[in-house]
């Protein structure tokens, strides 16, 4: 595709907290001889809002994406249907990520691309060729502040009604400035649009001392729409939050108060979440924040009037990507329905464009976040185009050593902190889910220079042992907000190293990179021989740092031999006896060990440590009346409660409770193993996956002493049906060749975990 080439700006002044810059208006009136379609393709460093004779054409909020210019420039393009004779286009752009003051804590505020937002447009119908230029007018708009992270102010007496209109009079507008063309590569957004999914109203009001608080009863991310009859110049704050503690809104943990000098930086104070509007005075006014989005809950509302603070005054428009849902996981047992809904609503406030790790105070694309979501989020929704797209600006964002920063996008920040292996495994496991899941070859193969390039980075970072110790462990350990992972960093990193080459190795071989292949599997048996060496006490079977995470991370890592495993998972079993059955783990370890406890018979305990109501564990969460999951297990929030990277216990309930386990060797996109652990204290379990072949559905329901098993699967899959926890057939049978129907189970004497 050919792509517009000049950039144009409004003014070579950018927005910040000590000065505001208005965001821009931008029209230019054209005529063509006779109604016909046009292709509109427009670039942007910022965000921008299109509209072609008054109407507002663009694909969704924050468009084209959210990235840094000097890697990637996303384009739109559009199809439009233009009047014979006069036209006019017009664009309102916003700051976005080319000039980001709230994101100073990971120095965005210094980001070398920092400038006005410009954009570059091109429309083409029949013989006419427009390309936005100087003749471009300009003007400020009513939006007088916006910050991705902080807010949006908008002040309605500023406004110019019918300025994106053919008529409207543009005569004292100053003509357009030329911009530098981006350094970054200019290419079409493929991810999905951000869309409004959901409004809500609140399910409550209450009057404070401050002002008025809605609750809207569901944590979620995007908007409020701000409907109000107010007064000439009155000015209504919206300051967005996501806790209560005494009944009032808390937000210290979601924000950052201090510089890089320990100094307060009272800015973030005044214009955290906030969204601020100034009302004209004429009639009913309607403001929905067009540059910015909040996480939240609630909403504390000043400067209205006690009349004015009515339901209808708020409306909280919930926005995520619009990916397409494909698969659940449903039962009867109400706390795990809880967190099931509770992930998904992690999953989808923290998806735009890409995962974040949290919808309110950084917004940011942790590498490890979305690595240790990956496989939970695609069972849930398709999700595999987003992610094709983020994989592009993580290729991008390797440095000349084949390092990778612990957020994407950056400005140059995360490369001396917050990155290491078990960050940096979103290269490998981004693409190893959207090939197991979604057949998808196209992202091993465009990433594929940049797998070589990192396994030869990992090599340089080797200790006299051969061993890795050079990133963040297993980050959020359970306890204390400050505690220190049990599991060594030696041990989490050479795992997650053994981890990515061997995954790097089945992708080469998916596309035919035999010699690729080879050097990742090199490399993965080099970490993995290391490691046997010097971190594995073969005696007692015990991992380097005695904990739940060692031992179970180096158990599904297959670090230990088959002959080996059934000693070292003993060991883990003793460990968590030493907790009195709980998990005493990080995010890392919490990956692993409910698989790990399937795996070897004791789903009944993994389901115990998942669902307890006492801390730590996630029942407790759902017993203090959450919707969200939390950054941190602590007795109470203490961080974001918002969080997504805990989420894999989802996983574990289709593929284990549920057993659906749908192409188990990322192998062969026709098979499925329908495997249900029946356990105790669960007495139904059912999943659905829409598969590339078809919907696949299984669920059980105990009646009495027996099971009812039903299972649908489209014809051309393949497959078994075996259940487990001592679970059999009717007919005595253990395992049955894949088929729909509805099968009775029973209990067994024969031990099948």
């Amino acid at each position: 595709m050919n792509f517009p080439k000049c950039f144009i700006k409004a003014t070579n002044d950018f927005n910040t907290f000590e000065k505001f810059v208005s965001a821009p208006y931008f029209r230019k009136v054209f005529t063509v001889d006779n109604a016909a379609d046009a292709q509109i393709k427009i670039a942007a460093c910022g965000f921008y809002k299109l509209f072609i004779n008054g109407e507002d054409i663009t694909k969704g909020a924050l468009a084209p994406y959210i990235s840094n210019p000097d890697d990637i420039v996303y384009c739109d393009s559009y199809i439009v249907k233009l009047n014979s004779g006069k036209n006019v286009i017009g664009v309102i752009l916003g700051n976005g990520f080319v000039n980001n003051p709230a994101g100073w804590v990971w120095d965005f505020d210094k980001a070398k691309y920092r400038s006005a937002p410009h954009f570059a447009l091109q429309l083409v119908c029949g013989d006419l060729v427009m390309d936005a230029d100087e003749s471009f007018k300009t003007a400020p708009s009513p939006i007088v502040f916006d910050d991705y992270r902080h807010g949006e102010h908008y002040d309605a007496n500023l406004e110019l009604n019918g300025w994106n209109t053919i008529d409207f009079d543009d005569s004292v507008w100053n003509n357009a400035l030329t911009a530098p063309t981006p350094r970054g590569e200019i290419r079409v957004c493929e991810a999905e649009p951000i869309v409004v999914t959901r409004e809500l109203k609140p399910i409550s009001i209450t009057k404070l001392d401050e002002g008025y608080l809605y609750d809207f009863g569901q944590n979620c991310a995007g908007v409020c729409r701000l409907t109000v009859k107010g007064e000439k110049g009155q000015r209504i704050e919206l300051q967005h939050g996501e806790l209560l503690i005494d009944g009032k809104m808390d937000i210290k943990y979601i924000w950052f108060p201090y510089n890089e000098n320990g100094i307060h930086w009272p800015f973030d104070e005044k214009y955290v979440h906030k969204d601020i509007y100034t009302c004209k005075g004429e009639g009913t006014e309607t403001y929905t924040p067009s540059f910015t989005y909040h996480g939240f809950q609630y909403v504390m509302v000043t400067g209205i009037t006690e009349e004015q603070a009515m339901p209808d005054l708020l409306t909280y428009l919930v926005m995520n990507s619009d990916l397409k849902s494909c698969g659940n996981f449903i039962t009867s047992d109400k706390t795990l329905t809880a967190l099931q809904d509770m992930t998904l609503r992690s999953d989808l406030a923290n998806f735009y464009y890409f995962p974040t790790d949290c919808p309110q105070r950084e917004k940011n694309g942790w590498t490890a976040d979305a690595a240790l979501s990956a496989e939970q989020t695609l069972l849930k929704v398709d999700a595999t185009t987003s992610y094709r797209e983020w994989l592009r600006n993580i290729c991008k964002a390797q440095d000349s050593r084949g390092a990778l920063p612990g957020i994407v996008p950056t400005g140059g920040w995360g490369f001396n902190w917050g990155n290491g292996p078990a960050w940096d495994s979103v290269l490998a496991t981004l693409p190893y889910f959207s090939y197991k899941y979604r057949g998808d070859e196209q992202i091993i193969r465009e990433s594929a220079p940049a797998f070589v390039k990192y396994l030869h980075y990992l090599t340089t970072r080797n200790d006299q042992n051969g061993l890795l110790a050079i990133g963040l462990g297993d980050w959020c350990h359970v306890g204390e907000r400050y505690t220190k992972p049990t599991a060594p960093l030696i041990v989490t990193d050479t795992i997650m190293a053994v981890d990515i080459a061997t995954k790097m190795a089945h992708l080469f071989d998916a596309v035919d990179m035999k010699a690729q292949a080879d050097f990742a599997r090199a490399i993965a048996a080099g970490y993995r021989d290391a490691f046997r060496s010097h971190l594995i006490d073969f005696d007692t079977m015990t991992v380097e740092g005695r904990c739940q995470s060692s031992q179970a991370m180096a158990i599904y890592y297959n670090l230990f031999n088959d002959d080996e495993k059934q000693a070292a998972f003993a060991r883990l079993l003793e460990l968590i006896d030493e907790k009195d059955g709980h998990m005493d783990v990080g995010v890392l370890g919490a990956r692993v060990i409910f698989h790990v406890l399937s795996d070897f018979g004791h789903t009944d305990l993994a389901l115990k440590m998942i669902a307890r109501p006492d801390f730590p564990s996630y029942g407790y969460i759902v017993e203090l009346g959450h919707n969200t999951l939390w950054e941190r297990f602590t007795k109470d929030p203490v961080d974001s409660v918002n969080h997504h990277f805990w989420g894999d216990i989802t996983a574990w309930f289709v593929k284990v409770l549920a057993g659906l386990d749908y192409n188990p060797d990322a192998t062969d996109l026709n098979h499925v193993d329908i495997k249900p652990h029946i356990v105790e204290n669960l007495n139904d379990a059912a999943a659905y996956y829409d598969s590339n072949c078809g919907r696949i559905e299984t669920s059980w329901v105990k009646n009495g002493d027996r099971v009812t098993l039903t299972v649908k699967v489209p014809d051309s899959m393949t497959g078994v049906i075996a259940p487990k926890n001592n679970y059999c057939f009717q007919d005595g049978d253990t395992q049955k060749p894949l088929g729909s129907g509805e099968y009775t189970l029973i209990k067994c004497t024969i031990h099948n975990a």
